[in-house]
């Protein structure tokens, strides 16, 4: 498993940036604009992390900005942190196996979510390509929030 990123939700992208770039010296990776989604997803890295952003290996802060006005509150700012993991389906199985609830199952053979006990949402998201769809996973409802 390797630690990939950690969402956060922000009210303005440009003040945003300015905090995160400007004055804490954060650089900008990439950038998403999803129009059918009406978001907006900046990664950045720290400046020591360089070498390892320029070959995917950095830990990452991703900026989300729903382009749509929304009300964060209850910590709803705050997203989620994501792990790459190499099996997916096998994560998936051994964490039921210790009684953690899969809120969305990996359907899609690519990305799963679960919650920590303080109802941190953790995204797992596959390595390589999807898995080929496969059962229980197919067919497993979504479970609360996540």
């Amino acid at each position: 498993m390797r630690f990939l990123h950690t969402m956060v939700r922000v009210h303005n992208l440009d003040d945003a940036l300015d905090f995160y770039c400007n004055k804490l010296g954060l650089r900008e990776l990439r950038r998403v604009e999803s129009e059918s989604g009406r978001f907006t997803l900046v990664y950045l890295y720290a400046s020591a992390d360089e070498a390892q952003a320029m070959s995917v290996d950095a830990p990452l802060v991703e900026l989300t900005y729903n382009w749509d006005s929304e009300t964060y509150s209850g910590g709803r700012n705050f997203g989620h942190l994501a792990f790459e993991v190499d099996n997916i389906y096998a994560v998936c199985e051994k964490l039921m196996a210790k009684g953690v609830t899969i809120n969305r199952p990996p359907r899609d053979g690519h990305m799963a979510f679960i919650r920590s006990p303080d109802n941190i949402s953790i995204e797992l998201l596959q390595k390589s390509e999807a898995l080929t769809l496969a059962e229980p996973w197919l067919s497993m409802e979504n479970s609360g929030t996540w």
